[in-house]
């Protein structure tokens, strides 16, 4: 190997401390992605969801980020989240916890500055103890089940909560939400039904601003909308809507290492069980990815990654660290050990993977491992 090229690989392997997968998240887009929501929503706020490491791309950076694009309300899933988060940003803004508190975290919570979203009475009566104890008021926002089945007050709970809010509390409202739970299928029957169920709500607890419209929410229309929009998928590049192309920019791409090739006969058994059996001679590579990287293993024998535009299936079962790809369709020579890969980027998107794995951009996207090397740019 030329000793030039040698010495720029070794740079390049130092900085990314052994890595075998390069993740690039491109905030600029991120950035625009938000300004785009931002437009559509007119004056009504965008809050950005944060949760998992924001999908897996580093809350954090983030979350900075999207601060300096004018966000100023952040929305993670647990309390150990918002503890990582909430010292990375500035005072103004508002660190969420979408599904409450555990017993025991509230004292913790309210002097950090972090606000709970309270989804039962057990959660509100902990939270109102605490605020007795701190002998002052400590805010709060209240989700409602509309339809979901998942999170918030059920519609038993709400008579005794209103009574209590009549009756005097020393927990200040910021707002009261819901979630869409079919908001990605713009046709969907389930929409109309937990709007006119938070409408019911709305006339329950007079006075309170919303919060409705999650990714796909906001190109529901402007009636889904409340006070303040929780973006999370569409923020990151992911389709907002099924079946509609995207109108989100991309945010991340993923290459992958190669780390052998080889030529294989007719008759040759590829990966764990013999599963693929080529018809064939066969070129093959091994990328340094597997389902512990976040490559599921149902792509095994139907996903593909590609090499300047061409598409080479993978074939056999994934492994939890490596994938083999048929790469019989490239020039011999064109992929050696040490290639890059593309497993997301220009001509395969998060969808693309979702589909042909059978599962959500969502999935894919939290499930990128941490052996990459991760380029923020």
């Amino acid at each position: 190997m030329d000793s030039d090229i040698l010495a720029s690989r070794t740079r390049i392997a130092t900085t990314a401390q052994g890595a075998t997968g390069y993740l690039t998240i491109d905030l600029a887009a991120l950035g625009r992605n938000y300004r785009k929501l931002v437009s559509m929503l007119g004056p009504v706020r965008a809050g950005a969801v944060v949760k998992a490491d924001a999908y897996g791309l580093g809350a954090e950076r983030v979350a900075r980020t999207l601060y300096g694009e004018g966000c100023r309300h952040f929305f993670v899933a647990q309390f150990v989240e918002a503890v990582r988060l909430r010292p990375a940003l500035a005072q103004d803004a508002q660190v969420f916890v979408l599904n409450g508190l555990q017993p025991g975290n509230e004292i913790a919570c309210a002097e950090m500055g972090i606000v709970p979203v309270l989804n039962s009475l057990a959660q509100w009566r902990q939270w109102s103890a605490a605020a007795r104890i701190l002998k002052r008021c400590l805010p709060a926002v209240l989700q409602f089940d509309t339809g979901m089945s998942r999170l918030g007050f059920p519609r038993e709970e709400r008579a005794e909560l209103a009574a209590a809010l009549r009756d005097g509390t020393n927990v200040e409202i910021l707002f009261i939400m819901s979630h869409l739970a079919s908001a990605d299928d713009m046709d969907s029957e389930q929409n109309g039904e937990q709007f006119a169920e938070m409408s019911r709500i709305a006339d329950e607890f007079p006075g309170f601003d919303i919060s409705f419209a999650n990714s796909g929410g906001v190109f529901l229309g402007e009636a889904y909308y409340g006070v303040l929009a929780r973006p999370g998928i569409a923020l990151y590049g992911g389709a907002p809507n099924a079946g509609e192309k995207n109108p989100m920019e991309p945010v991340v791409s993923l290459d992958v290492a190669v780390v052998q090739t080889r030529s294989v006969p007719a008759g040759a058994k590829v990966g764990y069980g013999g599963a693929h059996v080529t018809q064939r001679e066969t070129r093959l590579a091994t990328i340094a990815a597997g389902y512990a990287d976040g490559l599921p293993r149902s792509l095994s024998d139907c996903g593909a990654v590609y090499f300047k535009g061409i598409r080479l299936p993978i074939v056999g079962r994934v492994s939890m660290d490596s994938a083999t790809v048929d790469i019989s369709a490239l020039p011999e020579g064109a992929l050696t050990f040490g290639s890059l890969v593309e497993v997301l980027g220009r001509h395969q998107t998060l969808e693309d993977i979702a589909r042909d794995a059978g599962t959500i951009s969502y999935e894919i996207l939290t499930g990128l491992g941490d052996r990459y090397h991760r380029q923020y740019r």
